[in-house]
C-alpha cells in the first residue's frame, strides 16, 4: 500500500508540468499526497471493514461509505478531486456515472493486495469501481492493475504479467522512451494504466519504476500511484523511501495502511 503513496507523493508536483528527466529529486517541499492516496486508504479500509468474501451488494455498500467517509475527511486535497467525483461525495444518494476516468485505477491497489485468488482480487477491483466508474473502461482499469498486483505479490514474472495484460486488457506495444514521444496529459483509464505498467515492465528495481512513471509525463502522480501500487508487490519499497514517504500522510492514514498490512500482508 505505501507504493502507492510513494508514486503519488513523488508525482505530485510534476502533475501539470512535465518534469523531462529520470533524474529529479524523489521527495521534496513541494510533494504532498493528492486524492490517489486517500482513496486507495479508503479502498483498503472498506475491505478491512467488510472482508474479501463478502457479497457484492454489501462490498459495494462498504465502498461507498469509505470512499465518502474520507472525501469528507480531505475535501481539499493537493490537485484536488475530478469534478463528477466532487458532486458523487456531496450528493445525498449517490449513483455511478459511467466514467472512464483513471480514479478507478489509481485507487484499486488494496484489491490486489487483499485477495486470495486472481478472481477475488478481480471482483473486489469491479465492486470498487463500479459504485462510480461502472463504464466498461473504467471497470477495466481497476481490474487489470489490481490483477497486476496479485501477480506480482504472487511471484509472477514480468514476462507472465505483461502476457496477461496483453491478452486480456491492453496492448504493450511502446517502450517508455517511444510513449514520450507523443503522450500528454490524459485522465482516461486506458490513457493511463498500460503507460502506468510500460513503466513497472521496464524498472530495475522500485525506484525506478517510479521514475519511469514520473517521466512518462502526463497525470504524474496518477501514473506514480498505479505504478508503485504494482512495484511495492513485485520489488518490496525500501526502508529509506518508505520512511520520507509516511512523513507526508496523516496519522489516520498511518493507521489504516499498518493494521492493512499486518492483517493482509507480510511487509
Amino acid at each position: 500500500m505505501i507504493g502507492v503513496a510513494v508514486g503519488d507523493i513523488a508525482g505530485s508536483r510534476f502533475e501539470f508540468s512535465d518534469c523531462g528527466t529520470k533524474d529529479f529529486e524523489l521527495f521534496n517541499e513541494e510533494c504532498d499526497f493528492t486524492d490517489d492516496t486517500i482513496m486507495a486508504v479508503a479502498v483498503a479500509e472498506a475491505i478491512m471493514n467488510c472482508g474479501i468474501k463478502a457479497p457484492e451488494e454489501e462490498l459495494h455498500d462498504a465502498f461507498i461509505f469509505s470512499m465518502r467517509k474520507y472525501g469528507k475527511e480531505y475535501p481539499h486535497p493537493t490537485g484536488g478531486y475530478g469534478a463528477s467525483f466532487t458532486r458523487w461525495l456531496r450528493i445525498e444518494d449517490p449513483k455511478p456515472y459511467g466514467s472512464y476516468g483513471n480514479g478507478s485505477a489509481m485507487r484499486v491497489a488494496a484489491c490486489g493486495y487483499a485477495a486470495d485468488s486472481l478472481s477475488t482480487a478481480e471482483k473486489l477491483a469491479r465492486c470498487s469501481a463500479e459504485v462510480t466508474h461502472n463504464h466498461p473502461e473504467g471497470i477495466k482499469g481497476a481490474v487489470c492493475v489490481a490483477a497486476c498486483i496479485y501477480l506480482a505479490k504472487t511471484g509472477s514474472s514480468k514476462e507472465q504479467i505483461k502476457s496477461v495484460v496483453e491478452n486480456r486488457f491492453y496492448p504493450l506495444k511502446e517502450n517508455v522512451e517511444e510513449i514520450r514521444k507523443h503522450y500528454s496529459f490524459n485522465e482516461s483509464c486506458q490513457g493511463t494504466v498500460p503507460q502506468a505498467i510500460q513503466a513497472f515492465l521496464e524498472s530495475k528495481n522500485f525506484e525506478d519504476a517510479i521514475r519511469n512513471a514520473v517521466y512518462l509525463g502526463g497525470d504524474s502522480d496518477t501514473l506514480g500511484a498505479i505504478t508503485g501500487g504494482i512495484a511495492e508487490a513485485y520489488y518490496g519499497v525500501p526502508e529509506n523511501i518508505k520512511k520520507k514517504a509516511r512523513s507526508y500522510l496523516t496519522k489516520d492514514m498511518l493507521e489504516v495502511i499498518d493494521k492493512f498490512e499486518k492483517e493482509y500482508r507480510k511487509i
